[in-house]
């Protein structure tokens, strides 16, 4: 008789068959990137060298310009990823997978770069300040679905928590200056987060329903008031915004200081907030007992844990937070509101939260690649490279396709994310 397989050696060695397939696919990505590198970049590229400009006028401390010679360049990153791609189909080529694939999307970009640069300059370092501003409320919406979904929670209505922030955050600033608009746009925030908790949890509506209500709603309400109201009230709609704020020595320093220490609040806030959370979720009581509701609420029901009230907390600091990106738009960008100004960043931040395997810092890690992509089709229109303009808008949009399809498969939510609780 044929012997039978034991179940735990049959699951890893199925495992083990995945693996191999994704490391000989990723291999297939990376040769066929290496090709369009030679083919495009190398043989497209006119010669000359790509600056790159590291420092500004005004910088106290100066860095020499970052100078690369594209056609040797290009062909370089070539040879790069061919030999990654080649190793992914070698002996031992399974535990690279990700470094390769990760370092491979990296080198590919600078490829990139460096042939619309040829012949030109631009400034880099603006360029990743930029990227930084870009990626607050990505970040931000990220952090609001960590929040949320660690308590099993989806939170479908980023999209409108932060079109309410903004909307709030416009016309209270207006009023009641800066502060007053933050404020106010938070707590809307908050609001809106508390109406979700209840939808969800008190009358267990399908969660996913609920988010898109609210979305419509407020995408409703605001359209409806910028057309109608600020075409006849127009000093309802002329908030300040908050300037930079410079760090002491720390924005004197070349590439880094104008980067990270000379932003506005929003961005510190960012910062701070996935500090605290991370810190809130992974090494607190509270934190503890979110993550137990997030995974088996029953086995947190019966060790006392209250499973609603940690639900209805979370999601409504899930909601403040998601109000405070949503005033950036507004109080931290342009000081008025306009009609959809958030542009769907709201399900961009859901994208940086599952490829951020919903945690704070992975989440605000993707939002910088989302955030690099964007600035990136800025900085490509204005040296006017060959590329259509409206292909070059989609550049966020791409980034975010292919970083969920690449890693969602791999990513696990919470185990009980999306179900409603019933208590016995």
């Amino acid at each position: 008789m044929a012997k039978t397989m034991n179940p735990i050696d049959a699951q890893a060695r199925k495992l083990d068959t995945a693996k191999v397939r994704q490391a000989r696919n990723t291999g297939v990505i990376l040769i066929c990137l290496s090709v369009l590198v030679a083919y495009v970049f190398a043989f497209g590229t006119s010669g000359g060298d790509a600056v790159f400009r590291l420092s500004r006028p005004n910088d106290p401390w100066a860095a020499p310009n970052l100078v690369v010679p594209a056609m040797a360049f290009s062909y370089i990153a070539a040879a790069v990823l061919a030999f990654l791609g080649a190793r992914q189909f070698m002996r031992g080529g399974v535990k690279w997978t990700g470094l390769s694939m990760g370092f491979g999307l990296l080198l590919a970009v600078a490829a990139f770069l460096v042939w619309a640069t040829a012949g030109k300059s631009f400034s880099l370092t603006g360029m990743l300040q930029a990227t930084v501003v870009r990626a607050v409320p990505i970040a931000l919406g990220g952090l609001a679905g960590v929040l949320s979904e660690r308590v099993a929670v989806v939170n479908i209505a980023i999209e409108g928590m932060l079109l309410a922030g903004a909307f709030t955050g416009a016309l209270v600033g207006s009023l009641l200056g800066g502060f007053g608009g933050l404020a106010a746009a938070v707590a809307v925030g908050g609001l809106f987060g508390f109406i979700l908790a209840a939808l969800v949890v008190t009358y267990r509506v399908d969660q996913i329903i609920a988010g898109v209500v609210i979305n419509l709603f407020v995408l409703g309400v605001t359209s409806y008031v910028s057309s109608q109201v600020y075409q006849e009230f127009r000093f309802l709609n002329n908030a300040p915004v908050f300037r930079p704020v410079r760090i002491p020595f720390l924005s004197d320093l070349p590439v880094i200081g104008p980067v990270f220490f000379q932003q506005n609040i929003f961005v510190y806030g960012a910062f701070i907030m996935v500090c605290v959370a991370t810190y809130y979720l992974f090494y607190t009581r509270s934190g503890l007992r979110a993550r137990a509701v997030g995974e088996h609420p029953q086995a947190a029901d019966t060790l006392g844990i209250n499973v609603y009230r940690t639900r209805y907390i979370n999601v409504t600091v899930a909601g403040m937070v998601a109000g405070f990106g949503g005033a950036w738009f507004t109080l931290g960008s342009v000081g008025r509101f306009d009609e959809g100004m958030t542009n769907g960043l709201g399900y961009i931040g859901l994208a940086a939260m599952i490829v951020g395997r919903w945690h704070p810092f992975g989440a605000l890690m993707a939002a910088l690649v989302f955030g690099f992509a964007d600035s990136m089709q800025q900085k490509l229109a204005l040296l006017q490279t060959p590329i259509p303009s409206e292909f070059l808008a989609m550049a966020p949009y791409i980034a975010t396709i292919i970083l969920v399809a690449g890693l969602v498969g791999r990513a696990r939510p919470p185990a009980a994310d999306g179900q409603a609780y019933i208590k016995e």
